[in-house]
């Protein structure tokens, strides 16, 4: 096969290529991108970035104000794929131990037995994170980061693949917690629902007025495809001039005037893994620099805080990211290459 950097070195354009060099694991995509599209009435981007990070191995922060469908978007990704899900609602009054697991004392074995919690789950859809306590929201940090829970000296490693998806509604909203600045930095990506068309809308009157379209959705890839389809993904080819552009719009971040917290080097992987899985589901094994592009607002501008100053004058931590990219100068992804290198 011929690579990205061979086709590059010749002056052209790469033509498209079925990463990992098969066209089923991109078909496997696309049939969980239909099924939740099924269900979700007009929100093909919002559906494909959640997609998107599935793949990357990232996890899903969805907020908007209620009544939109952040909560039917998690269900209809979690029961589109054949695995382990579990749903936990956040309330005040629940425990770090309820989502990580407890350690109970067995009177017939005379020792400690752990129980496992609700963060052992392949998906895990966390409705209205930003309902419980600062130190609940906490109980999910080891776990999103690390991918494992520790519980009394002991490591549990969790299922793969997983995948947290949370919602959570507008800070203004009554009964809300912020999220922790560290807990948002372990979201891959956030996406808001907004409301649909009125076309859209009129179309969920119809297929939601009698029966919820969830009933009917039946899993359509099983976990060891979306395993398979996560490896592919990690052998997407990404050039320098890419991931430099990647680190620069980063750290035009942590200098931006209206921003007093900037991007983590965090930040920049998932942005670059995120690139990667779309770039796997336009069915190209490289990376451009409208990948990039496309996907900065949604795992960049939750992460950063705007000053005082920028929060007086309404600039959005969206409108700073959007400020960068217009700034940022874009490389040429096929730049000339050295003869018989290779892109991966």
């Amino acid at each position: 096969m011929t690579t990205y950097d061979e086709r590059a070195s010749h002056g052209g354009p790469p033509a498209p290529v079925e990463p990992g060099g098969g066209g089923e694991l991109t078909a496997t995509a696309d049939r969980v991108r239909r099924a939740v599209e099924g269900v979700i009435e007009g929100k093909p981007e919002v559906v494909r970035i959640a997609l998107t990070v599935l793949l990357a191995e990232g996890h899903l922060l969805i907020e908007d104000v209620p009544g939109v469908g952040k909560t039917m978007l998690a269900k209809a990704l979690a029961r589109s794929v054949d695995c382990s899900v579990r749903r936990v609602q956040f309330t005040p009054d629940l425990l770090p131990s309820d989502i990580t697991g407890v350690s109970v004392f067995d009177q017939q074995r005379r020792d400690f037995e752990f129980k496992p919690g609700a963060i052992f789950a392949q998906i895990v859809i966390g409705d209205e994170i930003n309902r419980a306590s600062p130190k609940t929201q906490s109980a999910l940090l080891e776990s999103m980061e690390e991918r494992q829970v520790t519980i009394d000296g002991n490591s549990y490693e969790l299922p793969s693949p997983f995948m947290v998806v949370a919602t959570q509604n507008p800070v203004e909203m009554e009964g809300t917690y912020p999220l922790p600045e560290a807990q948002r930095d372990r979201f891959m990506a956030r996406v808001s629902m907004g409301y649909p068309s009125p076309e859209a809308e009129l179309r969920m009157l119809d297929t939601h007025g009698a029966v919820s379209p969830l009933d009917d959705l039946q899993p359509v890839a099983h976990a060891h495809d979306i395993v398979k389809l996560i490896d592919a993904v990690r052998s997407v080819h990404v050039a320098e001039p890419v991931r430099r552009y990647a680190v620069d719009l980063v750290v035009a971040t942590r200098v931006h005037p209206d921003l007093r917290l900037g991007a983590s080097p965090r930040a920049t992987l998932h942005l670059l893994r995120a690139a990667k899985a779309a770039a796997a589901l336009s069915g190209r094994e490289f990376v451009l620099p409208d990948d990039v592009q496309a996907l900065a607002v949604a795992v960049l501008a939750h992460r950063l805080l705007p000053t005082a100053q920028a929060q007086l004058n309404r600039h959005t931590a969206e409108q700073v990211v959007l400020d960068i990219l217009q700034r940022t100068p874009v490389p040429d992804p096929f730049a000339q290459q050295p003869p018989g290198t290779r892109g991966r």
